[in-house]
């Protein structure tokens, strides 16, 4: 009995401190910590004023880096409009089709151009960063720019804003106009629709066009010098620009079909027409040279003329033809121009880059107010691990 007396007077007070509510407790361990953390606010404020003089100094030391910012209105393009589509499927051909992701408005395909590889590329050329940033690969630096730019897309207004940080103002200011300048060029080398197509189409083969007329002029020169023989005069002269002038048309006709088989299939209604011209215009060619006057009169067939007469008629068909061929496919060609005119997407620059006069970095209020931060925290943690380290050894020499 006396030691079952003694197991009981020891157990109770076991027994009761288990029958603590938490909350009592949890209160207890906090009032407990505040009173730790006034005991070592010594050391807490040491901590907090080394932090915060470490902070201010670093604040007011470190090289300033300013951060220009340039918006852009991208064109308006609705759903479904080739342009748009194009823009999307091209982006790969410059570097940014991995960019847009799910994206499909006209403000996330531009912002899906300024981030792609060509215009980084185009600007470390043109900037010379790979000095300025002092690496040796070309890859390093369109990284850095990568990392110092920042393209954002305004969900509600859907302005494109680009902002470029560096430690010159005047190059913050410069690269950032340059992203706009190089996403304006970048939208003229793509191929933004049918329109641009059949321009870059008309424009190659005026330009052709243009060459052969002037090698067709240099022939008849010399066939007047070598034969001495003058330019034909009445029927035979009406003959020779008939049939001069039917070939460059079945020419343009031709030229025309290729532009459309571009972005037609063949049973398309505009291309059987054209086919069917080309056809009857190859009809009253072939009556014109074996003849058969379109107007009921005898013309000459070139075939019943003298040789030297006939070489020069042939010299000055082919300039005459190459005349009215280059006078139709100007014509072509400037109706193309004024189609690409007016659906080219018109970009529109709401504010261009200036010269930063604040520095974006360091902010030194942010600074002190984190050397503040940071110093209060690690002086605490320092004082509740000392404090900690004490009680431990309190115990130890209490048991021994």
């Amino acid at each position: 009995m006396p030691a079952q007396n003694a197991i009981d007077r020891h157990a109770a007070p076991v027994r009761f401190e288990s029958d603590a509510s938490p909350s009592h407790t949890g209160s207890m361990d906090l009032i407990e910590l505040f009173r730790t953390l006034r005991r070592k606010r010594t050391s807490v404020a040491l901590f907090t004023l080394v932090f915060t003089v470490l902070a201010t100094l670093l604040a007011f030391f470190l090289p300033p880096r300013y951060t220009a910012t340039a918006s852009i209105i991208p064109p308006n393009l609705n759903a479904g409009n080739p342009i748009a589509a194009a823009l999307a499927g091209q982006l790969s051909a410059v570097g940014g089709g991995d960019l847009l992701g799910g994206g499909k408005t006209p403000a996330e395909l531009y912002a899906g151009i300024l981030r792609s590889r060509s215009i980084a590329a185009e600007l470390v050329k043109t900037f010379d960063l790979m000095r300025i940033y002092h690496v040796k690969k070309e890859s390093k630096a369109e990284k850095v720019l990568s990392d110092r730019t920042s393209i954002l897309v305004d969900a509600k207004s859907s302005i494109v804003s680009v902002s470029v940080t560096d430690k010159s103002p005047v190059r913050a200011r410069d690269l950032t106009n340059a992203y706009v300048t190089s996403l304006r060029s970048t939208e003229g080398r793509l191929a933004l629709g049918q329109s641009s197509e059949k321009r870059l189409f008309y424009e190659k083969q005026l330009e052709a066009e243009k060459n052969s007329l002037a090698d067709a002029e240099v022939e008849l020169k010399k066939t007047e010098e070598q034969s001495g023989f003058v330019a034909p005069a009445g029927q035979t002269e009406v003959e020779i620009r008939s049939i001069a002038e039917t070939r460059a048309q079945i020419a343009a006709r031709q030229v025309e079909l290729a532009a459309l088989r571009q972005s037609a299939t063949e049973q398309n209604a505009e291309l059987v027409r054209v086919r069917s011209e080309i056809a009857n215009l190859q009809d009253q060619l072939t009556r014109l040279q074996h003849g058969s006057s379109l107007h009921g009169g005898a013309a000459i067939p070139t075939a019943h003329l003298p040789e030297v007469q006939l070489e020069f008629i042939r010299k000055q068909r082919d300039v005459m033809y190459h005349e009215a061929l280059f006078e139709i496919l100007s014509k072509q060609y400037e109706a193309a121009r004024l189609d690409e005119a007016r659906d080219a997407p018109v970009l529109q620059v709401l504010d261009s880059a200036s010269t930063p006069d604040t520095p974006s970095f360091p902010l030194k209020a942010y600074f002190i107010g984190a050397g503040l931060l940071i110093g209060l925290i690690v002086g605490s943690a320092w004082a509740l691990l000392q404090e900690s380290i004490q009680q431990l050894l309190r115990r130890l020499s209490s048991i021994t």
